[in-house]
């Protein structure tokens, strides 16, 4: 670099972002690279405290952090993303679509282990919004080495994408609600409340309900019957609990579906089923979800909607950060429940 009084430097190019701090106000780049000092402009690099303005004369091996950042950017950006910047090294993710934050981890890591790059992201799994900011990235230098930057470009092509965002789809819900305190009208259907909004916020809709008592035969014919009706994706609410009259697994197994699993390290949602019938997902849920806020259910649900396969080993990972922590002012998803 080449280092040149501000009074002397009118008429020169400025090699990279000048920052300028407005405390509580402002900050950001008051002079791009590229910009031609002007006289007028003297007082303020001044007062930002730039007495001297330096002429970068960038090796043949090595780039700008803006050039950088583009590079990393285009090497890890799958469907579904939008980039802004770069902005003094520094490029931000947002989402095109409403759907899924969809993360390769194991490329992520990999890229964030080379020297002078950096990768940020939201957690895998995240339900995300049109335009919401995902996932960050830049240079830490103003000048990094190239070869750097090509090491990003191998992982990313090796792990491609490493960020894309899965959209939601439309779904025909069919619900079969148990319990025969329900189904005799002893006690309200809260299905609708409780579950259905929830349904509704994501696109979807519900096609189909069935209300049955606690007879395997029943619950297993009930299921049949919402695939016939159309339904795409079966949602079974109650009898999933250590009580002998609870029998809606045996229900769920008697219709033919295959149980994935059964019981998940997330709190509330420890009785949580996950079956298929062929491509039809059919969720058990615990009665956890008619008085809880945020359930297993909150987790499980748009993975589904964004088509994502529910496996073992998946679940298995949400010990950690599965326990929520019932809140008195719900912040879901802003919080820790769901992203060990």
């Amino acid at each position: 670099m080449k280092k040149i009084k501000v009074e002397n430097a009118v008429g020169m190019i400025i090699g990279h972002d000048l920052t300028e701090i407005v405390p509580g106000l402002f900050k950001g780049a008051a002079f791009k690279k590229g910009h031609l000092i002007k006289e007028e402009d003297i007082p303020r690099l001044l007062k930002m405290g730039k007495e001297h303005i330096y002429v970068i004369d960038i090796p043949p091996d090595s780039m700008h952090e803006n050039d950088a950042a583009l590079r990393i950017a285009k090497a890890i950006t799958g469907p579904g993303l939008e980039m802004e910047g770069p902005d003094e090294g520094k490029i931000v993710f947002k989402s095109k679509l409403k759907g899924i934050l969809n993360i390769n981890l194991d490329g992520l890591n990999r890229i964030n282990r080379i020297p002078d790059v950096i990768v940020s992201t939201l957690h895998k799994n995240m339900p995300i919004d049109v335009g919401e900011t995902v996932a960050a990235t830049r240079a830490i230098p103003l000048i990094i080495k190239e070869k750097y930057i090509k090491k990003v470009e191998e992982v990313a092509k090796k792990f491609f994408p490493i960020l894309r965002i899965l959209p939601y789809r439309t779904k025909k819900i069919g619900a079969l609600v148990t319990g025969s305190e329900i189904y005799k009208g002893r006690i309200k259907d809260n299905f609708d409340n409780m579950v259905g909004r929830k349904i509704y916020s994501f696109g979807s809709h519900l096609l189909q309900k069935i209300i049955l008592p606690d007879d395997v035969k029943m619950i297993a014919n009930g299921i049949h019957s919402l695939i016939n009706y159309g339904c795409d994706l079966i949602l079974v609410t109650g009898g999933l609990s250590v009580d002998p009259d609870d029998v809606t697994r045996k229900g769920i197994k008697k219709s033919g579906a295959k149980i994935i699993l059964y019981g998940t390290p997330v709190l509330p949602g420890a009785m949580f089923l996950y079956a298929e019938m062929g491509k039809i997902p059919i969720l058990g849920l615990p009665a956890c979800v008619f008085f809880n806020k945020r359930t297993v259910f909150d987790l499980v649900f748009p993975m589904v909607l964004a088509g994502v396969k529910i496996t073992k080993d998946e679940i298995a990972t949400w010990g950690h950060g599965g326990l929520c922590l019932n809140c008195d002012v719900c912040r879901y998803p802003i919080c820790p429940f769901g992203k060990g």
